[in-house]
């Protein structure tokens, strides 16, 4: 299968999910928008996914290449590809399903539980996300839920944790794919975002402990698996 992923900034990869693509026998293509490296025609890929990044949605003044970016995601899933979007990537695709993006009224930052909406039981998800689970946020902002999309969970701190839209688009406010070096490069990267504020853990309980990041890629597995990787 052609898998294609959009990367907004260097140290925000595709994580876990490269080498377990890479295993599957997928064959990996990337456009590095922080290099203005262009986008491929919509016919060349199955499936497509959409990494993080600390930019806004709306932040096209500064990085032009978001409004093609906007314009490549609607074409993939108007032609029926295979879609993931990760924090930022979620957003984009909230946004192109017409959704509302927006401001959270906290800002998410290191480990919380997030809990499953039994909306998604009728979906390639159900067994793939648990009942409840402790996942890597790194986000301040949110989106609504699209019109004919099931909502995927929750945390106390943030309402929509996630969405599936057509059984094969996935959107993840939160992070499974993030390794023990990923969050140290987003903690090196995105330092002036640790506020102390509620909902915003020490960079010492973000990386306390490198097995957590094990259990996470795992789900993060599951998920690949469960859209047909």
């Amino acid at each position: 299968m052609r898998i294609h992923y959009l990367q907004h900034v260097a140290f925000e990869g595709l994580g876990s999910m490269e080498p377990f693509l890479l295993s599957r026998g997928h064959q990996l293509t990337a456009s590095h928008l922080y290099t203005d490296s262009g986008l491929p025609s919509v016919n060349d890929i199955d499936w497509l996914i959409i990494m993080g990044g600390p930019m806004g949605i709306f932040d096209e003044d500064v990085y032009p290449w978001l409004k093609d970016e906007k314009q490549f995601i609607r074409q993939a899933i108007e032609q029926g590809k295979t879609v993931l979007g990760i924090c930022l990537g979620a957003q984009l695709i909230a946004d192109v399903l017409g959704a509302k993006v927006s401001a959270n009224t906290f800002r998410e930052i290191g480990w919380f539980r997030i809990k499953r909406n039994q909306a998604i039981t009728a979906t390639p998800l159900a067994k793939a996300i648990p009942d409840e689970l402790e996942v890597f946020h790194w986000h301040g902002d949110t989106f609504s839920i699209p019109d004919g999309a099931a909502p995927l969970a929750s945390s106390e701190a943030c309402q929509n944790q996630g969405f599936i839209f057509d059984k094969r688009v996935v959107a993840l406010q939160f992070h499974l794919e993030t390794t023990h070096a990923g969050a140290l490069a987003l903690i090196a990267n995105c330092r002036d975002e640790l506020d102390g504020s509620r909902f915003v853990q020490t960079e010492q309980e973000m990386i306390g402990d490198a097995a957590w990041f094990l259990t996470l890629n795992h789900t993060m597995h599951d998920v690949l698996e469960a859209m047909g990787a």
